[in-house]
């Protein structure tokens, strides 16, 4: 379904829920990993996928959702979300606990412009020129603070821009996959969930992170408790916002809205948080690149629907290849 079949109110609400999740999310990780200092990221992950699965499966067998029932057929359905998904968890937290907050809601931004690439070559999507220039500009800006981060830490920035490229995917591919047949926006949190949990565990005790985790002293404190099982259930909060955000709008405006709400994270983590290094360049970086994101979003909440101009789309199409290569 476009986005253009639904009403304007539904589209903002679920980009809302969107915007807040992520941002709360994004605090209680930090928080569990870097302010109690948890060593395992990947078992932080595991944790949010349990939680899926267990709200879910509470969910369907109470008749409150509906999804198909389990078979071999859900393999093919759902493949390669599940891939995206285990690849976005275990980076994403792996860059959190790497990165200042600031530096890494800057590098975040990458996602815009492998998100608009990849709609263009994989859902056939086309857009106008003044959105790839702000797109350009997001990028210069990151470029510019990242430039003179005096906390540089390759390993930290290995995994942000990997995590750039499964956000990227998993949003497209989420929008892909949610319209089909049996599987809808639940069948697709729950089978993604499942499928990964297994694969992640054995992961995590074949690397010897899970064996970190159970030793961590912090699980006789009830603060670090709550913050675990507050990050395991806004784990499952942030699933469900992306697919209800990418259901009602598109992956490109839930690529947006998280820019939106990197914006707000971004400068507060300057003032809060005492891990962040300031330097003028880094500042005037960040700067154009939040200038960038507040034009973009704009241009995109205000722009009409993809499909209302059809016989312009492939000019377009033509104009955002040629301009990316050019970049």
């Amino acid at each position: 379904m476009e986005p253009a079949e639904h009403s304007g109110l539904i589209r903002l609400l679920s980009a809302l829920f969107y915007a807040g999740s992520s941002f709360l999310i994004t605090v209680v990780n930090k928080t569990v990993l870097t302010t109690f200092r948890f060593p395992s990221y990947m078992c932080l992950g595991i944790g949010q996928m349990f939680a899926t699965l267990v709200v879910l499966y509470a969910a369907k067998m109470s008749k409150a959702v509906q999804f198909q029932d389990f078979d071999r057929s859900i393999f093919l359905k759902i493949f390669p979300l599940p891939l995206m998904y285990v690849g976005n968890h275990i980076t994403g937290l792996a860059s959190t606990k790497k990165l200042s907050l600031p530096m890494f809601t800057v590098l975040r931004k990458f996602t815009i412009l492998m998100t608009m690439i990849l709609e263009v070559y994989i859902l056939r999507k086309s857009f106008p020129k003044h959105l790839v220039y702000s797109v350009v500009a997001i990028v210069f800006g990151a470029m510019v603070a990242a430039s003179s981060d005096l906390a540089f830490d390759i390993e930290g920035y290995t995994f942000i821009l990997l995590n750039d490229a499964f956000t990227a995917a998993s949003n497209v591919y989420t929008k892909k996959k949610v319209g089909t047949e049996g599987l809808g926006k639940y069948g697709v949190l729950f089978y993604n969930a499942l499928i990964i949990i297994i694969p992640t565990l054995l992961a995590s005790a074949f690397t010897g992170d899970l064996h970190e985790a159970v030793r961590f002293e912090d699980w006789v404190k009830a603060t670090f408790i709550f913050c675990f099982l507050m990050s395991c259930f806004m784990g499952f909060v942030l699933m469900y916002s992306i697919v209800l955000c990418s259901y009602y709008n598109s992956a490109l405006t839930t690529t947006v809205v998280g820019a939106i709400k990197n914006i707000a994270v971004a400068y507060i983590g300057i003032f809060v948080g005492g891990d962040y290094l300031f330097s003028w360049t880094n500042f005037i970086g960040l700067s154009i690149c939040m200038s960038g994101g507040l034009v973009y979003s704009y241009l995109t909440f205000n722009s009409k629907s993809p499909g209302s101009n059809t016989e312009e789309a492939p000019e377009l199409k033509i104009h955002i290849t040629q301009d990316l290569i050019k970049t």
